[in-house]
């Protein structure tokens, strides 16, 4: 048998984790200057969380969902997405009480689970980001939301963006709007895509999303959403477009976008790239929005009751990167490599790389008892500064052999000098 990662799924090797892990911390670098933390929920979830909050008729809990019945015969089910479950846990918890930040605003970064066809950007198990901000309903929560994608992305270096906006109005809005889709959609129904007529009468607002050529043309010509707004939900929009324009964000609005899962309602938006690496195609690269309602589906407090939050694949933000051709700092060098010549010098050796690491420096060695040529190859090829070499001759006189690998110039230093100020041996031959 010829043992495999499993379809959809991807091994982060070294070189290449070494970029997530800077996408990470990048992340987690903007979201401490906004006061964001961050929540862990597990990765599955009882199947109701997941279809009481992303909604039943949603593609995530009709076809994509991993669930399954466990040896206690519950259902379960590996997380889809990550706002169902950090609602979940935010009433469960009650971190909406008076000890706890209000509004509350958090962060999640973690892999998540959905069987859909593999391809560029979509994994069956893949790894996102999200932020949701809890109990409040001033608008200029969406644009701060809004605003930390932004930040995030520009921190990158990913400049090609745009900000594309849309209101769903609130869930009334929603529902007249969704007949009057319906209305307009039932007589081309035998003109759309199977998956459009599928969704008509369960999600019809997601027939507007199609990627389908001939959906495109029927959708362009159907009613907005926006005209079917009641005077809150227009302020409220009015309001978003106010901020944006007071913080010098540009935007398109977008009447057809909306967001393929119910929790949503007023604001909606996507984050886009046409990068030049994508030859002209639009990708998104971060979408979200409100979703007021959301918390009291979880029985939490209605003095609570508002959201807003996004999410965006860390495989899709590095396909991004690379599509910018950013360049992503290199991972931290070996500073120092011993070198042992002899296997008297092993425990000398260990005891030396350790006295380097307790100094603060990266440092290895070697453990296969190579000649002296292979293991300052070892050196070359980890880019280290210094190599520390030991052997019969230097035990016995307790000394280590010191060489600057960028000058190439060599000094002796006793072994006591290394293990008790270690830090100025390196700068004094450094010069750092």
């Amino acid at each position: 048998m010829k043992y495999q990662k499993p379809k959809g799924t991807n091994d982060i090797l070294p070189g290449e984790s070494e970029k997530w892990q800077f996408v990470e911390s990048t992340a987690r670098d903007v979201l401490k200057k906004y006061d964001f933390h961050e929540v862990r929920t597990p990765m599955f979830e009882h199947i109701e969380v997941i279809t009481r909050g992303v909604g039943e008729s949603t593609d995530i809990v009709t076809k994509e969902m991993y669930d399954f019945k466990d040896k206690g015969d519950r259902h379960i089910t590996l997380r889809p997405e990550g706002t169902a479950p950090l609602v979940r846990s935010y009433v469960e918890h009650k971190l909406f009480g008076p000890e706890h930040q209000n509004p509350f605003k958090a962060f999640y970064i973690g892999p998540m689970f959905r069987y859909e066809r593999p391809q560029a950007g979509r994994l069956r198990q893949f790894n996102q980001m999200g932020i949701e901000v809890l109990g409040s309903s001033n608008p200029a929560t969406d644009v701060e939301g809004i605003l930390v994608a932004l930040d995030f992305f520009k921190r990158l270096g990913v400049t090609h963006t745009q900000l594309v906006i849309n209101s769903l109005g609130t869930r009334e809005n929603r529902m007249v709007y969704r007949q009057a889709l319906i209305d307009y959609l039932e007589p081309l129904s035998d003109q759309l895509s199977d998956d459009s007529k599928r969704r008509l009468h369960t999600n019809p607002l997601r027939v507007l999303d199609s990627k389908d050529k001939k959906d495109k043309e029927i959708v362009e010509n159907a009613p907005s959403i926006l005209d079917y707004l009641d005077e809150e939900s227009n302020a409220f929009f009015t309001e978003v477009k106010s901020l944006l324009d007071a913080m010098g964000v540009e935007y398109v609005v977008d009447h057809r976008m909306v967001r393929g899962l119910d929790y949503y309602n007023h604001t909606v938006f996507e984050i886009m790239s046409n990068a030049p690496g994508f030859n002209g195609a639009i990708t998104t690269i971060c979408a979200g929005g409100r979703y007021d309602g959301l918390v009291s589906e979880f029985n939490g407090p209605d003095s609570h009751d508002s959201g807003f939050g996004f999410g965006m694949g860390i495989e899709r933000v590095l396909i991004t990167m690379d599509a910018e051709g950013v360049e992503i700092p290199a991972a931290n060098n070996v500073d120092v490599y011993v070198v042992g010549l002899g296997e008297e010098t092993n425990c000398e050796s260990l005891k030396l790389a350790q006295a380097v690491r307790q100094a603060g420096f990266v440092c290895e060695r070697d453990f296969l008892n190579r000649k002296a040529k292979a293991q300052f190859k070892s050196a070359d090829k980890l880019n280290a500064k210094l190599v520390l070499i030991i052997g019969e001759s230097e035990l016995a006189e307790k000394v280590v052999r010191v060489k600057n690998m960028v000058t190439g110039e060599e000094t002796t230093v006793s072994l006591d000098d290394v293990y008790t100020s270690f830090s100025n041996v390196y700068n004094n031959i450094i010069g750092e």
